[in-house]
């Protein structure tokens, strides 16, 4: 499969006109044994950087890509940290004129973050399919401690080689499928802001991020019935999602409140230092938590708001500890006042339509549990008991509007 990005550009409906830095995306076994012919038509030329990781760098079977400099980073307890990333920077002999990433999504953010510093283009190579950065123009970097989004560098190429995929352990492809699974709860916070707020939406670019989850949907229930892995679909469904990012110039299609559980693990706040998981894993908890909450709330046939208040100072210290400052600031202009509580009733019968569309908690477990996938709390090292915390600290961590942010304005 070879994907030509630019069918996705150009004046769209929604009233923008949408560009893609990501040119192409090549999905086929052996593909990376013609990498340089790819690159070539991509006009991916000069001083080459090549960044590996301990791991990837010694895969059985991996094709090693000529380079003008090869970088490997130790696997052990690399995660995305922009001090991390700018030491590692300090490592080109020379400035490079293309970078070429062969690695998973945490990697990928060393050659995302240094691309964008540097202003030049870069290719990747995943090794797994276990998130949906590797053609996203931002990230979530951990910085000072606190999660944040900011741009980076999207991929002008990305060629998946099938054999290489294919051989990645499960609980890593797992990962990349509760990642994708989770959008049935981002696209939900998304269709709910636009209604409630008028927050900009685009139907072309939810419909590509709709086609994700249903072609990783069918790839999950496949694998439930004991098929063999589709690594070809599964990586498409990534590709697709990331491409949304890029066309928005932001992650409103493939992140909403199951995503800010993910960010809350890998804060740490005070009471969830044990808190762990890869990035996918984390994502799959959430989404089983939102979904269970939100259709709680959608037994609701009607709801009674009430006014706007911030966050309480008191409770943000006492829940945050020494996060609390970035986290007061990050609400600073808090996003639940920009639009009346009385929308948030008046829209309450289409909101409950959303949310029914949104599988069960306990169907999204039972799928996870036959996958020998993480679902509860305690998988990832969080006491069951303090699920209801999550939900509140995890809401508090990033100024979008989300349904699980939006309880604040509904009188319980």
């Amino acid at each position: 499969m070879i994907l030509d990005c630019a069918q996705y550009t150009g004046p769209c409906p929604c009233g923008r006109t949408h560009t893609l830095t990501t040119r192409q995306v090549v999905i086929a076994p052996g593909a990376l044994a013609d990498l340089g012919a790819y690159m070539a038509q991509a006009g991916l030329t000069g001083f080459r950087a090549v960044i590996y990781d301990t791991t990837t760098h010694s895969l059985p079977g991996l094709v090693h890509i000529p380079a003008d400099q090869e970088i490997v980073l130790n696997a052990q307890g690399l995660r995305p940290e922009q001090s991390l990333i700018e030491d590692m920077m300090t490592r080109f002999t020379r400035p490079p004129e293309v970078i070429v990433v062969v690695g998973s999504g945490t990697l990928m953010d060393f050659g995302r973050y240094s691309a964008h510093k540097l202003g030049i283009p870069f290719a990747a190579v995943p090794t797994l399919v276990s998130a949906d950065g590797f053609t996203a123009n931002i990230c979530s970097l951990l910085i000072d401690g606190h999660k944040h989004s900011i741009p980076m560098k999207a991929p002008d190429l990305v060629v998946c080689d099938l054999n290489i995929l294919s051989g990645a352990p499960m609980a890593l492809t797992l990962s990349g499928v509760q990642d994708i699974l989770a959008k049935h709860i981002s696209l939900a916070d998304w269709q709910i802001a636009h209604l409630v707020s008028g927050e900009y939406f685009c139907r072309r670019t939810c419909d590509m991020a709709r086609e994700s989850l249903d072609v990783m949907t069918r790839c999950a229930h496949g694998l439930a019935a004991g098929k063999s892995p589709d690594y070809e679909a599964m990586a498409y469904a990534q590709m697709l999602s990331g491409l949304t990012m890029q066309l928005l110039n932001h992650s409103r299609a493939a992140s909403g409140a199951e995503h800010l559980i993910a960010h809350l693990v890998e804060m740490h706040p005070p009471g969830f230092e044990s808190a762990h998981g890869m990035h996918g894993e984390c994502v799959g908890v959430g989404t089983v938590l939102c979904a269970e909450e939100y259709h709680r709330l959608a037994k609701k046939e009607r709801i009674t708001v009430r006014p706007f208040a911030p966050l309480d100072e008191t409770w943000v210290r006492a829940a945050f500890g020494p996060l609390a400052p970035g986290i007061l600031r990050e609400n600073e202009q808090d996003v639940l006042n920009t639009f009346p509580p009385e929308a948030l009733a008046a829209h309450w019968p289409e909101i409950r339509e959303i949310l029914a569309a949104i599988p069960a908690a306990k169907d999204f477990a039972a799928l996870y549990r036959v996958l020998g996938a993480k679902y509860r709390p305690e998988d990832i090292g969080i006491a069951p008991a303090r699920k209801r915390e999550v939900l509140d600290l995890s809401a508090a961590i990033r100024n979008r509007l989300t349904l699980m942010r939006m309880r604040r304005l509904i009188a319980e």
